[in-house]
């Protein structure tokens, strides 16, 4: 059975850093396309951070670039977001996801196949 497990949520100072991992079981994640979203409370899930299968290629939305990192280690099969310079708005819930295509650089969670089932992630000011 695929699954997708997040952990390294928790509360933290704004300014202050965390690491979220995601580790894939059950299928060939390596060869996965994966993704990071977030949901704040009372709004829509939206897109993070996501790279390719090789790691070769990494894309951000604007209100992350710069300071998230998003990276794999498919010998572990696990996808890593750092989170650096946190922020009150960046206070969520965080899944990870996963698609079957390479190369592909999606934003939408349409367009993705499978999700973890989400880690709380909380700034204070």
């Amino acid at each position: 059975q695929e699954q997708l497990v997040e952990s390294g949520g928790g509360l933290v100072q704004a300014g202050g850093s965390l690491r979220l991992s995601c580790a894939a079981s059950g299928r060939a994640f390596s060869s996965y396309g994966r993704g990071w979203f977030r949901q704040a409370p009372g709004k829509e899930r939206l897109f993070v951070a996501g790279i390719t299968w090789n790691g070769n290629t990494t894309y951000y939305s604007d209100s992350v670039k710069g300071r998230f990192t998003i990276s794999r280690d498919n010998a572990k099969n696990t996808v890593y977001l750092q989170m650096n310079d946190l922020k009150p708005d960046d206070t969520a819930v965080y899944y990870c996801a996963a698609h079957p295509l390479r190369y592909a650089d999606y934003v939408s969670l349409s367009e993705y196949d499978y999700w973890g089932q989400g880690t709380q992630v909380t700034v204070s000011s």
